[in-house]
């Protein structure tokens, strides 16, 4: 039986290194075809020369040139910008697209993939948040399959396999609640960049490490869930786990529940995705059930913490509204990691740009990019606002 081919985007962010670790482990059951970056051309030009993929592609188109040096000048295929992802994300030898990059700037790449009708492992939730309701009937349409790899959506996964949707009471979404959930509102106005990118539990990068801060990645994922197990938002709920050993857990219509538990480490669920439908021996650390400490769950305060709130308000309002979420919040995240405003201004720029936009609805890719352009400016205003 040959390796399981797979094209990776966004190759040297945290989720593409380490599934690049899983397959460097398990190095028969995969062969890597395509691996791509934005900037990082010293990182994939390495992760090229040990994995010696079919294609390679830089977001940047002005650092192909040193990418091409580096590799070799032709011994492997180089392409670069827009062009270059679209290739990667459609390589005909591709088995599985692995699409991890962050934020919007995934989302054409991720689409094209769905276009193509492949199979796709998606770590990238804006795809879904941005242009949820284009993606899922784009991969119908092409017979596209999409795996979750965010830990919750995985977890969800898992435990839906062979279930009846119509017998599912509700899903819920677990969170850490990150390093402030027991901070007081005036301690939030405190909060420094560096303090709200030591994460308690997990290993992230900085974007994503600051939505669960805030809670916004919670929000996010249950857009994401909504449009992946197209169940209504009014039945997903959220929970604090800080232990992270709940994963996600779903209730059914006769009071039973099911969970996924397992370790707080990324390569679970980019390991899950990459073998399924089957499960792959593990060499990973597992769980000790004797050795864990107790298991809280409790209701997060929507008063210090109104971000999910925000991205319900979003999905219910529909059509351009959760493009203009997200990228109101990447813009607001930005900012405050480059010290621009204080921690709770996040959620008030973005709410102040919902309420300014008016929802449109989305007939195709060109509808979601026009409204995130119009609302990163929105965003930005408001942050001058605030300076």
């Amino acid at each position: 039986m040959r390796p399981k081919r797979i094209a990776i985007l966004g190759s040297t962010g945290s989720v593409g290194r380490q599934a690049l670790d899983l397959i460097r482990d398990q190095g028969e059951l995969f062969q890597v075809v395509a691996l791509t970056a934005g900037k990082n051309v010293d990182l994939l030009a390495r992760q090229a020369r040990e994995f010696r993929p079919l294609l390679i592609a830089c977001g940047d188109p002005a650092r192909a040139g040193q990418l091409r040096e580096r590799c070799g000048n032709g011994k492997i295929h180089v392409q670069a910008g827009p062009e270059g992802l679209r290739a990667a994300a459609t390589l005909p030898e591709a088995d599985l697209v692995l699409a991890c990059i962050v934020g919007a700037a995934g989302l054409e790449s991720t689409f094209a993939a769905v276009r193509a009708g492949k199979s796709v492992a998606l770590a990238n939730k804006e795809a879904l948040v941005m242009a949820g309701g284009l993606m899922i009937d784009s991969a119908r349409e092409r017979g596209a399959k999409l795996l979750p790899v965010d830990s919750e959506h995985s977890a969800l996964h898992q435990c839906l396999r062979g279930e009846k949707r119509s017998e599912v009471a509700r899903l819920v979404l677990t969170a850490s609640g990150g390093p402030f959930f027991r901070s007081s509102a005036a301690a939030l106005a405190d909060v420094t960049p560096e303090a709200a990118l030591r994460h308690p539990t997990w290993k992230m990068g900085p974007k994503i490490t600051i939505d669960s801060a805030t809670l916004m990645n919670k929000g996010l994922e249950v857009i994401e869930a909504h449009w992946l197990f197209a169940i209504p938002e009014e039945r997903i709920s959220i929970v604090v786990h800080p232990q992270s050993i709940v994963h996600s857990l779903v209730e059914f219509v006769d009071g039973s529940w099911i969970c996924q538990m397992g370790v707080a480490d990324m390569r679970f669920p980019i390991q899950y995705a990459l073998s399924h439908p089957d499960r792959m021996p593990s060499r990973l650390q597992t769980l000790r059930l004797e050795e864990l400490p107790p298991l809280e769950f409790l209701a997060p305060d929507p008063a210090r913490f109104p971000c999910p709130g925000l991205a319900r308000d979003a999905i219910r309002a529909g059509g351009t509204a959760p493009a203009v979420l997200n990228a109101a919040n990447e813009v607001a995240v930005d900012r405050f990691l480059h010290g621009g405003i204080p921690f709770p201004a996040i959620p008030q720029v973005i709410q102040e740009v919902l309420e300014q936009h008016e929802p449109r609805p989305v007939t195709g890719l060109e509808d979601i990019m026009a409204a995130d352009r119009k609302a990163r400016d929105a965003a930005r205003a408001a942050v001058e606002r605030r300076t």
